[in-house]
Formats: C-alpha cells, sequence, structure tokens
C-alpha cells in the first residue's frame, strides 16, 4: 500500500510484486487562500481523506489488512503541522509549502548573514518554500503556541510525520531523511537537526521528530484503523520517491516529476555537489543504513496549477485532459507567454514577491492560444533546470525520465524533448511517486528482494525525441526568459 499525499489530493495505490496497480483511490481536498500569498490545508481533512480513500482502495481490491505486505508513505514536502502531543488536534491550519506569507522572513536571513551558512548545512537556497520560517511563524503568530512548545506540548511534522502519528494512535513521532532535509533545520552532512538554527529560528527541539531511514520497519498501524495491524516500512517526500520509483539509482540518472509543481532531480550517489546555478541539495531515499545518497534538485512551484488555474479559476477547459486537444489546434502560441509565477519563482530565479504575468498578446490570441501557452510555460521552466543543472555537473542531460499527471499530455511531453533538446522518457506506470513509496516500503519488508528485483517492473510507455530546429528552439527561448525578466521586473 502506497499513501500518497499530494498538495490537492490524497491518493492510495495498491501494488502488486510486478509493479502493477490492483486499485487505486483518490480524493481531493480543500485548499485555503485566508490572503494574497498565503496558501492553507486543513491537516484534519488531510488525514481524513487519506484514510478514506486507503479503505476504499481495500474495497475495491476486495482485500483486507492481512493482504497488505506493507505500508508506504510520500508525501508533499515542507508542508508544515504543528499538534498537540495529547489531543493530536492541530493548533492552526497546515501551512503549505507554496504559502509566501514568510518571504520578508528570508530578507531578515540574508541581513543576519547567514544565507551561505544556511546552504552550507542543509543544501537549500533560504525561502519562503521551506519548513523552518512557517514553524517559527506558527510558534510567533498563534496565541498560546509558543509557550505551549516550551512546556513540550506541541509537536512538529511534515505530512508524512502527521500521517504517520495518526496511523500509529499517537506512538510514532518521526519523519525521514528526505524529509527532514527540506525544513532548513537539518544537518545534512551530520544528519541531524542543527543546534545553531533550531535556535536562530527560536524553535524547542522537542517539537521535532526523530529522524529515520527511508525504508526499514519503523512500527505498525493501530489495529483499530484498518482492522488490524499493517507495518509501516516506508517513508520519503514525493520527489525522492519519484527518483526511486523511476528506478534512478545511478549516479547521474535523471526524472522530472509533472505535478502541482515540477520537481526535477538528479542523483550524485554519495557526492554532495553544493549548487553556484541556483539548484538546491537534497538527501535521496537511501537504501543502506546510515549511507546517506544525495540529489541535486530545481524545483518549479506552479506546473499542474497553471492548468488548474484554467479549470477552476478562468473556466476555459472542464478537465486536465482538455489541453492537449485544445493545444494541438494550433500551430503556436502566437508569440504570447504565460509566466505562472503565482507563488513566486523558484530555481533557478529564486524570486519570491514575483508575480504571474501573460506578455506578447495580440488581438489574434485566443482560448487555444492561451492553454498552450500554459503548457509551454511549464516546459520552459524545466528547461531553465536542466539548463542550470547542465553547467553545474557538466552532464549533457540527455535523457530525462519523467512522471505525474501532466506527462500523460503528449503535447507537453513532445514540447519538453523540443525545448531541451533531449529524450523525454515516460513509463508505463506514471505513478512512479506512489510507486516510490510501495517499493521502499517492500523491500524493507522482504516483498522485493533488491533493486535489481524492481528493475524488472520498469517499463517504457513512449519515448519523445526532439523534432525542433536550433534557430526556433532559440527564438522560443529567448523570449521566455524575456518575459521572465518582465515579470521579474514587475
Amino acid at each position: 500500500m502506497a499513501l500518497d499525499q499530494g498538495t490537492t489530493s490524497s491518493r492510495c495505490i495498491l501494488f502488486d510484486k510486478s509493479g502493477n496497480i490492483v486499485s487505486i483511490a483518490k480524493k481531493e481536498f480543500r485548499q485555503y487562500y485566508p490572503e494574497p500569498g498565503y496558501v492553507e490545508h486543513d491537516a484534519v481533512e488531510i488525514w481524513d481523506t487519506q484514510i478514506e480513500v486507503a479503505k476504499r482502495a481495500m474495497e475495491d481490491a476486495n482485500i483486507t489488512y492481512e493482504n497488505i505486505a506493507g505500508i508506504g508513505i510520500t508525501n508533499q514536502r515542507e508542508t508544515t503541522v504543528i499538534w498537540d502531543r495529547k489531543t493530536g488536534r492541530p493548533v492552526c491550519n497546515a501551512i503549505v509549502w507554496q504559502c509566501r506569507r514568510t518571504a520578508d522572513r528570508i530578507n531578515k536571513i540574508n541581513q543576519d548573514g547567514l544565507s551561505d551558512r544556511i546552504t552550507e548545512k542543509t543544501g537549500l537556497v533560504p525561502d519562503a518554500y521551506f519548513s523552518a520560517t512557517k514553524i517559527e511563524w506558527i510558534l510567533e503568530n498563534v496565541e498560546g503556541v509558543r509557550e505551549r512548545a516550551e512546556k513540550n506540548e506541541l509537536l512538529f511534522g511534515t505530512i508524512d510525520t502527521w500521517l504517520i502519528w495518526n496511523l500509529t494512535g499517537g506512538r510514532l513521532h518521526i519523519t525521514d531523511y528526505t524529509n527532514a532535509s527540506r525544513t532548513m533545520l537539518f544537518n545534512i552532512n551530520d544528519l541531524c537537526w542543527d543546534k545553531e538554527l533550531t535556535e536562530y529560528f527560536n524553535i524547542p527541539e522537542q517539537m521535532l521528530p526523530k529522524v529515520v531511514g527511508s525504508s526499514e520497519i519503523y512500527g505498525k498501524t493501530d489495529a483499530s484503523v484498518f482492522g488490524g495491524e499493517i507495518p509501516i516500512a516506508g517513508v520519503a517526500g514525493d520527489q525522492q520517491a519519484a527518483l526511486f520509483g523511476q528506478c534512478c539509482f545511478e549516479k547521474g540518472d535523471v526524472k522530472n516529476t509533472y505535478g502541482t509543481g515540477c520537481f526535477l532531480l538528479m542523483n550524485t550517489g554519495e557526492e554532495r555537489i553544493l549548487s553556484s546555478h541556483g539548484l538546491i541539495t537534497t538527501l535521496g531515499a537511501g537504501t543502506v543504513e546510515n549511507v546517506p545518497e544525495y540529489a541535486l534538485e530545481g524545483s518549479v512551484f506552479v506546473a499542474g496549477a497553471a492548468v488548474q488555474w484554467l479549470r477552476d479559476e478562468l473556466k476555459l477547459i472542464e478537465n486536465a485532459g482538455d489541453t492537449y486537444e485544445m493545444a494541438c489546434k494550433v500551430e503556436d502560441s502566437a508569440g504570447g507567454y504565460v509566466v505562472p509565477a503565482f507563488a513566486g519563482l523558484g530555481a533557478p530565479y529564486w524570486k519570491p514577491y514575483c508575480k504571474g504575468m501573460i506578455v506578447g498578446i495580440t488581438r489574434g490570441f485566443n482560448r487555444n492560444h492561451f492553454v498552450r501557452a500554459t503548457l509551454e510555460a511549464i516546459a520552459y521552466q524545466t528547461n531553465d533546470i536542466i539548463m542550470a543543472m547542465k553547467e553545474e555537473t557538466g552532464n549533457p542531460l540527455l535523457k530525462v525520465r519523467v512522471d505525474g499527471g501532466a506527462s500523460a499530455n503528449d503535447f507537453l511531453m513532445q514540447f519538453q524533448a523540443d525545448i531541451c533538446d533531449c529524450e523525454v522518457i515516460r513509463p508505463e506506470c506514471i505513478e512512479t511517486t506512489a510507486l516510490g513509496a510501495a517499493y521502499l516500503a517492500g523491500l524493507a519488508v522482504g516483498y522485493w528482494k533488491d533493486k535489481e528485483d524492481i528493475k524488472e517492473n520498469c517499463k517504457i510507455d513512449k519515448t519523445f525525441s526532439s523534432d525542433m530546429g536550433i534557430e526556433k528552439r532559440e527564438q522560443l527561448i529567448n523570449g521566455w526568459k524575456h518575459a521572465v525578466e518582465t515579470a521579474i521586473s514587475w
């Protein structure tokens, strides 16, 4: 069983030994935007929807807890929950990774001269994206929380920690290395919570979960959840889980996930690369105890979320699948560019105050051009990261494995291959985030023997190769760069 708790929906997928989907259940949950730039979730609703879909997936497969070898968990990263250790009640809504309420705090970090120190210790570029400033904000702004935290009455967790705590009836307060490495509080060199950083952000260490590996048996679910106990044996943040699920086990392997955001990761093995091109260093989902695996990552904050925007706010489409046909109805975007900087710009720009923009439109720019330009923006943002990664590593990046919901869109995948001048490889199962979590759990409980056993499950659906000339590619990329510069200057 893979519990895949994402930014907009909770899902559960049951996999068999061949990596085939036995059953899948999904439910979206509410997004809260209390102020411009603020994004919140109801952590209780996340828990409720996650358990609802897990039970539905079991019912659809006509199985009980006895048929499940183990549970793997993968989750939206950085999203911050603080709750009462006795009652389990959150002190406020969860602050989502996209939320920009603490952007001004990042300016203070830079003024304090701590930016390089944070990068050196955590591998991260200081940004409101990560958990530390979110925890600090809750402690400072929610009445009574600071005092309760200092009395050891409260717990912090990213979504994996929150789910495990609830699954075990409050017995386990843990997170794995991949999620800990996204908090801006975890030293990825020494593999521990960093005292200098917890003191700087004034976060009581007793709030923080115990950090464990990504593939080991942590404990069992409380019998009240599924009618009996099931081992919980795998945890990884969604992007590291996708890297594992894509079988990117070798140094230099690259995958890109097209979800709410877009996240491109390269496995760098035991080599920790500190980026000078706007990328971040993060911990991968290792399976060997106490041997860290590292990855380089580029994060795009808005990808599939831009398609949701077309559907929910602009009402240009009824469902995401409509975008393929509409994009193919026109030969190009008629010179228009969409810069979907709804939550600022992530890698390689790191511009937290940047706002979204539509530029270059003329009278002939219609809804099909609009949809096409929005899809193209996803590919352009990915290309920005690929170019940075090429410069960083000297790796030509001739192949990129893809997954996530939007990777099913053939137009987007072909345009991605064209604009990046590389092969885009899509597996038969694009649910590789959930699959990675299942693999991590399955290895721990002996369901799969080893990585070679897993590799046999990896099957390619389609490979997209570039069909665009150099001159046209450069022209389009130059237009995109101009659009981004315009958005940043705004």
